[in-house]
C-alpha cells in the first residue's frame, strides 16, 4: 500500500514522493500500525486518550503526552520534548489504539519522565529539521573515514540528527567493545554539535537501514517484525535444511529470522517420529536410519555393510518394529515392508487452454531420435545429387 504521490511516472518507471520516509499520508512507512478505530466515535461524555504516537527516523518512536490538548491527527509533524532542545518527528497514531501500544510495550503513562508535545511544528522548525536531515549522508561517509584512520573496529551504520540540529547520534555496529573517547572528540572539534554514540545490533542495523530478502521481498525486520528471538543452528537441522552459511545467512549476516517460522510445526510432526539415531534389528542384519521425509512420513534404512541399498518405510512401521524389538523379537527383513509402499511417480496434468503438453518431445527415446534423423539424412541425399547432376 502507498500514498497518492507514489504513483507511476512516464514510461511506467515509479515516480515516488521522494520524501524519504516523510510523506504526510504515512502510508508507505514501515512499522505503521493500521488505527481501525479512526471512523468510530467515542460514547458521550468519554475524554480521548491524550497520548500518541510519534515517529522519527528510521522508525524509531516515542510516546509523548498531549498536554496542551492540540487536535492532532495521523501525518501532522509536531515539535517534543528532549533531554536538551526539542525534536520534530511526524505523528503514527492517535486515541485508544495508542493505549494498547504503550500496553504492550510496557510504556508507563505515571512515569516520572513524562515527555510532552510542545505544539505543531511552525514552518521555521521544519526547515531546519529538513536542512540537517540533509546534512546526515556527507556526515556519514566522513565519520566512517575518522573511524578508520585511527583503526577502530567499528562501523558507522547511521547518523540521525535531533530536530533543532543541537545533537547528532550515530549508530555503529562492532564485534566487541570499542573505546571511542578519541573519536567523539574528532567528531565535536569536525561536526561542532554534541555527539552521542549508541550501539545497535546487526539485526537492528538491517532493520533501520531496510532492504530486498532472498525472498524477492522487503525484510521482515524493517517492515513488520518488532522483537529479535535468538535463531540457532538446530532450527535449520529440524526442518531437514541445508548447513550452508551463505544460504541460512540474512543481509545482517546472522541466521535469517524466518528459520523460526515454521519451527514450531515441524516440531509437532516430529513427535511421532522415531529418533534419527535409531536402529531396527532384523534377522538379514541391524538397519540404520538414513533419511526422514516429515511430509509424507517416510522414513530411509540401510542394512550396516550394505549402505548403497536404501529400503524406504512409513513412520507406523517403524513404530511396530521397535515394539516388537522391545520384546526381543524380529522380522525377518525390511523387505516385506518395503514393497508395501506403491510410489505413484506418474503426473496427469490437464490441458486447460488448448496448449500442448510440457512433455511431448520426452515421450520418444533417443535411440528413436536418432533413427529418424538418419532417415531424414537419406532423403536428403538424392536430391542432393539431382542438383549436382544439373
Amino acid at each position: 500500500m502507498s500514498c497518492n504521490t507514489c504513483s507511476t511516472g512516464k514510461d511506467g518507471q515509479p515516480k515516488g514522493c521522494k520524501n524519504n520516509g516523510t510523506c504526510g499520508t504515512d502510508s508507505c512507512n514501515k512499522l505503521t500500525v493500521f488505527d481501525w478505530l479512526a471512523n468510530m466515535s467515542l460514547p458521550n461524555g468519554q475524554d480521548p486518550f491524550n497520548w500518541v504516537e510519534v515517529r522519527f527516523k528510521n522508525g524509531r518512536k516515542h510516546y509523548y503526552k498531549n498536554t496542551e490538548n492540540l487536535t492532532l491527527s495521523i501525518g501532522d509533524i509536531v515539535a517534543t520534548q528532549a533531554q536538551f532542545g526539542h525534536d520534530v518527528g511526524m505523528v503514527t497514531l492517535t486515541g485508544e489504539l495508542v493505549r494498547i501500544q504503550m500496553k504492550r510495550k510496557k510504556v508507563s503513562e505515571t512515569d516520572e519522565e513524562i515527555l510532552k508535545i510542545y505544539r505543531k511544528a511552525s514552518q521555521k522548525d521544519i526547515d531546519i529539521w529538513s536542512d540537517y536531515r540533509d546534512k546526515e549522508e556527507p556526515m556519514k561517509v566522513k565519520a566512517r573515514q575518522f573511524a578508520i584512520d585511527i583503526k577502530l573496529q567499528m562501523k558507522i551504520s547511521d547518523i540521525e540528527f535531533q530536530g533543532d540540529g543541537s545533537k547528532a547520534t550515530f549508530y555503529y555496529t562492532a564485534e566487541d567493545r570499542v573505546d571511542f573517547r578519541e573519536l567523539i572528540k574528532l567528531y565535536a572539534r569536525e561536526f561542532k554539535t554534541r555527539i552521542e554514540m549508541k550501539q545497535v545490533g546487526f539485526r537492528q542495523e538491517a532493520s533501520r537501514l531496510g532492504g530486498i530478502g532472498s525472498c524477492g521481498r522487503e525484510l521482515c525486520c524493517s517492515t513488520w517484525l518488532t522483537d529479535f528471538r535468538s535463531v540457532s543452528t538446530s532450527a535449520a537441522r529440524y526442518q531437514q535444511l541445508s548447513l550452508n552459511p551463505q544460504k541460512l545467512a540474512g543481509q545482517c549476516g546472522k541466521l535469517k529470522c524466518c528459520l523460526n517460522y515454521e519451527l514450531d510445526t515441524y516440531l509437532d510432526a516430529l513427535k511421532d517420529f522415531p529418533k534419527s539415531d535409531v536402529k531396527l534389528y532384523t534377522e538379514k542384519g541391524t538397519a540404520v536410519c538414513q533419511k526422514t521425509d516429515i511430509f509424507k512420513g517416510h522414513l530411509w534404512f540401510a542394512y550396516e555393510g550394505e549402505w548403497s541399498n536404501w529400503h524406504v518405510i512409513t513412520k507406523d512401521q517403524v513404530n511396530e518394529i521397535l515394539e516388537l524389538n522391545k520384546k526381543k523379537e524380529k522380522i525377518t527383513s525390511l523387505e516385506e515392508y518395503a514393497t508395501e509402499l506403491i510410489q505413484d511417480t506418474k503426473n496427469e496434468f490437464e490441458n486447460v487452454v488448448g496448449q500442448d503438453s510440457l512433455t511431448r518431445f520426452d515421450s520418444k527415446s533417443p535411440s528413436k531420435r536418432n533413427k529418424n534423423k538418419r532417415k531424414n539424412k537419406k532423403r536428403r541425399k538424392p536430391q542432393n545429387s539431382k542438383n549436382n547432376a544439373k
